[in-house]
């Protein structure tokens, strides 16, 4: 049984019933998942916990699905924390939040399988989504997991690898647009009928996603880190990962601090970097998105305003790294590891050596940087 009560605007404060499918609010917001939280809970679930296997379903009282017995699971969450040692921890302590070891190969994992699970529950008759290559591959995995039929659209130079992969589940692929906007737009047309489970555009990938904070808290005894490094495009689990700490403190598992949570994009594509430097609350559309990481070709998030209030509220910032920097970070960084880096991991870690050398993150800082895909995604 979970502990969900029901959804509330996160701009207006409108609540709505969990018992309905739904994509934006009204006022064109996301849907937030509230739950009824006290210590008694948190120790019952703490309790829980030592028992339970290591995948995000270790926290289904806060995951609001209804049958969770009857979900179909691939294995998603539970990823390693992995701590950097040498020149590669920047003299400080880093650790990576390998998120490349979940079923699909990413952290996209997390969020499609709560949100087809719950679309299934809730009587969807398929799903559609925009993606530049690790979400649409785990919206197929989990489509066909589920028994739901899948539309996914891609940027036309999406890689034929990765189509290819998302076929293979069964999904249908339109190679269309030049962003994940256009190609949003033009699949909206082409399936109204369909459930659109893009970024943060109904209320349950975000769920899925705050488990990363979850695991984290727990990794780290319940004694959160200084910073956490997120590659942003749609950020959806900047917002939920601080969401899964407030929902903690609730149950009195963790004190009041908060990770300071970075949001990095690239130099070509940085809505987020710009907004929060000019201390607007929402970000305005980048004009001409150009970056070769695709996960990061984002040019306007709908969740802008809930991402730059997650920076301010945690005393985060926001950073953009050039493509040439990203691009020797993917190439240098296994042999100074020992592990694989996608360019998303890779964003982060040329952002951490940045803020270390301006003094921002201090060396004795406990810095978790999210690693959010494996590589072999790319083609």
């Amino acid at each position: 049984m979970n502990w969900a009560t029901g959804l509330v605007c996160s701009r207006s404060g409108e609540r709505e019933r969990l018992t309905e499918l739904h994509n934006l609010s009204a006022v064109g917001a996301p849907w937030l998942v509230e739950y009824e939280l006290e210590t008694e809970r948190g120790r019952q679930l703490q309790r829980a916990l030592t028992h339970r296997p290591w995948t995000m379903w270790r926290y289904r009282e806060l995951l609001p699905l209804d049958r969770p017995e009857d979900r179909a699971d691939l294995g998603e969450g539970g990823t390693p924390l992995v701590a950097l040692s040498g020149e590669a921890a920047l003299g400080g302590r880093v650790w990576v939040k390998q998120e490349a070891g979940n079923p699909t190969g990413s952290f996209k994992a997390r969020g499609l399988s709560m949100a087809l699970n719950r679309a299934r529950e809730l009587g969807a008759p398929g799903v559609r989504l925009p993606s530049a290559g690790n979400a649409a591959i785990a919206a197929a995995a989990y489509a066909a997991a589920c028994g739901l039929p899948c539309r996914v659209a891609v940027p036309a130079d999406t890689p034929e690898s990765v189509i290819a992969k998302v076929r293979s589940y069964g999904a249908r692929v339109d190679a269309i647009g030049t962003t994940l906007v256009e190609s949003g737009a033009w699949l909206a047309e082409q399936a109204p009928e369909l459930l659109d489970v893009s970024t943060l555009r109904e209320p349950y990938r975000l769920e899925g996603k705050k488990t990363m904070g979850f695991e984290l808290a727990e990794q780290f005894g319940w004694s959160p880190p200084e910073w956490i490094l997120y590659p942003t495009g749609g950020g959806t689990g900047l917002i939920g990962i601080p969401k899964a700490f407030d929902e903690l403190e609730a149950l009195g598992l963790v004190g009041s601090r908060r990770p300071r949570m970075v949001s990095v994009q690239m130099a070509g594509c940085a809505p987020i970097v710009k907004a929060f430097a000019e201390g607007r609350d929402d970000a305005e559309p980048w004009p001409d998105p150009r970056t070769r990481v695709w996960g990061l070709r984002v040019p306007r998030a709908v969740g802008d305003f809930l991402i730059l209030r997650a920076l301010r509220a945690t005393g985060g910032t926001a950073v953009a790294v050039a493509e040439e920097e990203v691009e020797m970070a993917v190439r240098d960084l296994p042999s100074a590891t020992g592990l694989d880096w996608g360019p998303e991991g890779a964003a982060c870690w040329v952002a951490l050596e940045r803020l270390v050398a301006d003094g921002v993150i201090d060396r004795a800082d406990r810095v978790v940087i999210l690693q959010t895909g494996h590589p072999a995604n790319y083609g």
